[in-house]
Formats: structure tokens, sequence, C-alpha cells
């Protein structure tokens, strides 16, 4: 401010210091004139209210109630608040509406034991899934059965998924998670049990039912689980990234065992017996305040929403999602329910060729380069381990950079096509390396694929459909990685083990036809 500014300033404040100390002889010295008239002018730059003598308002903040106008200044003093709102404008008030937090990995705190719970638990499924490929050539040899026989174990793995299926929603209303997770484990550690004593291959049929009921119960909790937290893409990469980890792990102990130490196929399943006791243990304790937790979170929200003054809409909303739900009595009917909805059809279907193709691969590619290629059974044994390290390295490094540059749409295509026109190298090229390495190719690519379409159907469910849709979902997976492989051993029984590679790529083809159908929803809201 320089002296001029300042000399003003002294000068019309000791007038009006007179003008108040001096009364009515300074008014009758100094007449006061008229205003001049005010000529209203509307500028193009903002909209013209007549009858408005202001053209911008404060926006109402949390201290100030909305409409609520201050007056004209006296021009003798002003408020140094309002000096300040001028300078620094007030954040409007958007409410105090609560929003409903997404879980994380890290709240509440048993989010981040729940999730090494169900990794660990998707590790002993790939463990029991990935080493079958590898160990089903000794077991032809110690039953002294074909093909079309041995493929039985995967019949009676397939009826587990369904029965699972069909009992999951009832389950879960009765038992809660923590119970359902320990009944799934407990029936797959007695299932191990008559698998290490070498028992009848009848008995180890059965045994398989039960492998397959528990595999589903994970399979579906953790879907449900994993896809429900932030980031629910990444969080499904690193479930079934773990799935992948067993799966390298399995061929690998498995053909180890048979080649190297010489012990029988059986002895392999006592690793797998060990897991199941403690994935036992940690769900049961991870999971066991988790409907406590939903519903203290649930009356939280309810709560907030009464204090905030909100509409009965949101409470409505609440009211209905809990209505919306089927009683336990008729949760029986949950899979064919959830059919009803296009995304759990499609999905169902695809899932269904996606696992089919998968468990193909790793149960008959090495018979395949045996028989087909002429491959010593000592070293082909690993290349069922270099397919589950592609699907690993797949799962946890390109899930997520993936989806999130392209898309989960576009991506799945890609990986899809990519896919098909390895599975015609391994057919076409009559070399054991370069199928090994053809194989592993295709794991990389198909690794991705589940988590990316885990989070798309999810996304096109409502919440209260989730857990149904995602158990027909991943019961519908489970029972194509059983009739698939049956399916092939029927054929190469017949024909030959060269069939597994039509059989895969007509699965690839299935995939896309209802990846196609499947429509890509943003994520629907209660």
């Amino acid at each position: 401010m320089d002296s001029a500014m300042l000399r003003t300033l002294v000068e019309v404040q000791s007038r009006a210091s007179a003008t108040h100390g001096g009364g009515d002889e300074t008014t009758s010295s100094h007449p006061l004139a008229a205003p001049a008239k005010a000529v209203p002018r509307t500028y193009p730059g903002a909209p013209h209210r007549g009858g408005d003598s202001v053209e911008l308002q404060r926006l109402p903040t949390h201290g100030q109630a909305a409409g609520t106008a201050s007056g004209p200044g006296s021009g003798a003093t002003t408020p140094r608040t309002a000096d300040i709102e001028m300078s620094r404008p007030a954040t409007p008030d958007g409410g105090n509406t609560p929003v409903a937090t997404v879980a994380t990995v890290w709240h509440p705190f048993m989010n981040r034991f729940r999730l090494l719970a169900m990794c660990l638990t998707n590790l002993g499924n790939a463990l029991s899934d990935g080493a079958a490929g590898a160990l089903i050539p000794y077991m032809e040899d110690y039953y002294n059965i074909g093909y079309g026989v041995v493929s039985l174990i995967f019949v009676g793995q397939a009826l587990g998924f369904v029965a699972a299926a069909l009992l999951l929603d009832t389950l879960r209303a009765k038992l809660g998670r923590a119970r359902l997770l320990g009944l799934g484990q407990a029936m797959m550690t007695l299932a191990y049990v008559p698998l290490v004593a070498s028992a009848p291959f009848v008995l180890v049929v059965f045994a398989f039912f039960f492998v397959g009921f528990g595999i589903a119960v994970n399979v579906a909790m953790g879907n449900t689980f994993c896809g429900g937290l932030h980031n629910g893409t990444l969080m499904l990469g690193l479930l079934h990234g773990c799935y992948g980890v067993g799966g390298i792990a399995g061929p690998l102990i498995a053909t180890a065992l048979v080649t190297v130490a010489h012990a029988t196929w059986a002895r392999y399943y006592i690793l797998t017996l060990a897991i199941s006791l403690v994935t036992l243990v940690l769900a049961l304790w991870t999971f066991w305040g988790y409907e406590k937790e939903e519903a203290e979170e649930e009356e939280q929200r309810r709560r907030q929403l009464r204090e905030s003054g909100s509409d009965d809409e949101q409470l409505q909303q609440l009211q209905q999602q809990q209505q919306t739900e089927a009683p336990p009595s008729t949760l029986l009917l949950g899979m064919f329910t959830a059919l009803r909805l296009r995304v759990v059809l499609l999905g169902a279907i695809f899932i269904f060729a996606y696992q089919g193709a998968e468990v193909s691969i790793s149960g008959w590619v090495i018979s395949f380069l045996i028989h087909g290629r002429g491959g010593d059974p000592s070293s082909v044994g690993y290349v069922s381990a270099g397919f589950w390290a592609g699907i690993t390295l797949g799962r946890f490094f390109l899930s997520a950079a993936g989806a999130q540059r392209l898309g989960e749409k576009r991506f799945v295509y890609g990986l899809v096509a990519g896919a098909l026109a390895f599975q015609l190298l391994v057919w076409w090229v009559p070399n054991v390396v370069g199928d090994a390495v053809a194989v592993s190719i295709v794991g990389l690519l198909l690794g991705p694929i589940y988590p990316c379409a885990a989070a798309v159907f999810m996304r096109g469910m409502a919440s209260r459909d989730v857990l149904s849709g995602m158990g027909t979902i991943s019961a519908c997976g489970s029972l194509g990685g059983a009739v698939a492989p049956f399916i092939t051993g029927l054929l190469a029984q017949a024909v030959g083990t060269w069939v597994l590679h039509p059989i895969v790529i007509f699965l690839f083809v299935v995939m896309l036809l209802c990846w196609y159908g499947i429509p890509l929803e943003d994520k629907r809201t209660e």
C-alpha cells in the first residue's frame, strides 16, 4: 500500500469520526445527496435473475444453514470471518449420508488371516488336482486298469462337486462360513485316508467324491470372499495364483516320489492329508466371527442412516436386501434359481469349459507325450509342472495388469485366442521339447482368465446373488474339470491320447462364444 492510499484512508476515517461526534452540525454543513440511479446490467457470463440483488451467493457450509444470507455491510466495520471465508471458500455441505465401506485385506483385522486361509486351501486343492496327471500312469500299473477305468476318479470328483453345489446355500445358512469350511476340510481329510492306505480302487473312487465336495466348498467360499474385497481382481489373482503354486509343486513332488524315491503313488497323499488338517484349524479360527462382524457393520450403517436424517429410501433398501434372501428351506434350489440369471448361466458354461480344458491338459498331456511322442516317463512327468508354472505366473503378474490396461473383456479374448493357437502347436509339432514349451505357454495364457472372469461375473450380480451365483459357477467349473478329463480318457482308450487336443480346442471355442454373450457391466449397487 503506497503513501497516497494511506493518507486517503486516514482522511476518510477522520471524517467519519467527526460525523459521529458532531451530530447534526456535521450533517447540516454537509447535506447527503441522493444516490445515483442503479442501472441493472445483464452479463452474458452468468444468468440474470430479476429480483436478486446479489449475483453470487455463498454455498451453505457445515456451520451455516442453507438459505441464510448475511445482511448488507454498513461500511464502518466488516467481520474478519467474512474476509477469511471469501479468501478461502468453504466446502459445500454434501450432507452426512454415510457411505458403505468396502472391506479390504487389512480391515477388518482378521481379513488378512482369512485371505491366508483361503490361499492355503486353494494350495491344497491344487496339490490334489495337479498330481493326478502325474500319478495316473502309476495308478494304472498298480491296479492293472486302463484309461477308461482310471478316469472314474474324475467321475467321483464330479459327483462331489454337484452335491456341493446343491447343498452349498443350505449348509451356509445353517452352519455359517466357519463351520461350512470346516466341514469341507474335514471331508477332504477323511477322504485322503483310504488314498494313503492304497485301498481298493472302488474306495478310491468314493474318496474322490468327498475330495470333490471339499474342493467345491473351498472354491466357492474363496471366490466370494476375495471377490468382495477392495481390488477384487488382484485378490482373486492371488487366490488362484496359490492354486497355480500347488499345481507346480504337485507334479514335481509326485514324480520325484515315484521315480527317484521309488515310493508308491499313495505316499504322495500324506502331504495333502497334512495340509487339509492345517487348513481345517485355520479356517475355523479365522472365519468363526465372520457373520457377527457383518451384522455389526450393517447395524452400524443403519444407525448412521437414522442419525443423519436421511430419507427412508436407503433404509428400505437395507430391509429389502434382507427380505429378498431366500429362507433356508428353499436354498436347496439355489443353484437352479441362480441359473436364471444370464451372467450365471453363461458364466457357468464358460468356467465349465475353462476348467475342463485346464484339467484335461494337466491330466492327459503326460500320457500323450509318453505314447504319442515317445517321451521318457521319468522326464515328461515334469511337463505338467511347467504347465502349472505358466498358470501361476499368469495369475500373479498378468491378471491385474492386463485387466487395468485393456479391461477384462478384451483381455480374456486375447488370452483364449492365444491359448488356442499354442494348443494347435502342441498337436502339430512332433517334438517333445517344443511341445513342453508350448504347453507352458498355454498355461501362462490360461492363468489370468479365471480371476478376470470371476470379477466380471460378480459385477453383473446383485450382492444377495453373489454366493449362490459364484457357488453355481464354481461347481459347474469343477464339474467341467471332471467330465472333460473323463471323456478324454474314454476316447483315449478307444482311439489314442491325441484326442486330448481336439477336445481342448473345442472347449476354447465354447469359451469364446460364452464370453461374447456375457455383458460387461459396472458394479451393481443395492
